[in-house]
């Protein structure tokens, strides 16, 4: 007798080649592993508002999104955590006084100044530039859509923060400087190393999500498995019986990994997935 597996998949990187496309492998391998029996969750940093079309319409069992301050099975919500409001006034003070870019996620949408979202473009513009790759129109923190604006943001809702700066230090001193409160990871903005980060409350993330997701199934650890390539999959890695990077993950990363299939350009899905008997190669 095979047992249901279930799998959670980070979204940027590991799905969607950094905004660009969905391999067809990794379709197949999602929906052949659905068919199979087994539950397939997305896991990732983006607001649910902000999951591309392409990807939700590949068909999942649920989401932990938010970095893990949000969480569905099903039609059901089974993790809500928004940050208190005066944590988000320290976060915005902060970043203010210390002139960094910085968007605010609630659920449904990303939010950011109308100057922050023409300098964020500039920026990307100027490292892609300098990466000598092709000018391309950019979009909001990993991809999403363009940015409400901030006026119009519920500061009761807010789940995640998302800042950048020019300083590869950028990171390193939010963490030192607001690591008594705050989770703080690298982000995974196409961007210097160090120079981008995304905040969520210390206890937050997709770890914390993960296992309120495998109590409400009924799941034990051991039959989870998680798949990702950022900084905010470590913790996910530890929660889930087997940890997969992508390969095309910092070696860093991969260390903390139990496993490492192939880079999301060459099926690493598919492949990890093959591996693990969710789908027949």
């Amino acid at each position: 007798m095979t047992f249901p597996r279930i799998a959670f998949l980070d979204v940027d990187g590991t799905i969607l080649d950094h905004g660009k496309a969905v391999a067809a492998s990794t379709v197949a391998a999602i929906r052949g592993a659905r068919a199979a029996g087994h539950l397939v969750y997305l896991c990732t940093g983006r607001a649910a508002g902000a999951i591309p079309r392409e990807v939700s319409a590949i068909g999942f069992d649920g989401a932990v999104t938010n970095g893990g301050a949000y969480a569905t099975s099903g039609a059901e919500t089974v993790v809500a955590a928004t940050m208190p409001r005066e944590a988000v006034q320290r976060l915005i003070t902060y970043f203010q006084d210390r002139g960094l870019l910085f968007f605010l996620q609630t659920d449904a949408a990303v939010h950011a100044s109308p100057q922050v979202q023409r300098d964020f473009d500039a920026m990307l513009r100027r490292w892609e530039s300098a990466r000598g790759e092709p000018d391309e129109p950019q979009t909001a923190p990993q991809g999403s859509p363009r940015a409400r604006d901030l006026t119009e943001i519920d500061l009761d809702g807010v789940a995640k923060a998302v800042f950048l700066g020019e300083a590869v230090d950028t990171v390193s001193r939010a963490q030192d400087e607001l690591g008594d409160q705050f989770h703080i990871v690298p982000g995974s903005m196409p961007l210097p190393g160090g120079s981008n980060g995304e905040v969520g409350m210390r206890g937050t993330t997709k770890g914390s999500a993960i296992e309120t997701v495998l109590d409400h199934l009924g799941f034990d650890r051991s039959m989870a498995i998680g798949i990702g390539d950022s900084w905010n999959d470590v913790e996910m890695f530890q929660v889930c019986g087997t940890g997969i990077a992508m390969g095309n993950a910092a070696p860093e990363l991969k260390a903390l990994a139990d496993e490492t299939t192939t880079s999301v350009r060459e099926d690493g899905v598919w492949n990890a997935f093959v591996r693990h008997g969710l789908v027949t190669g």
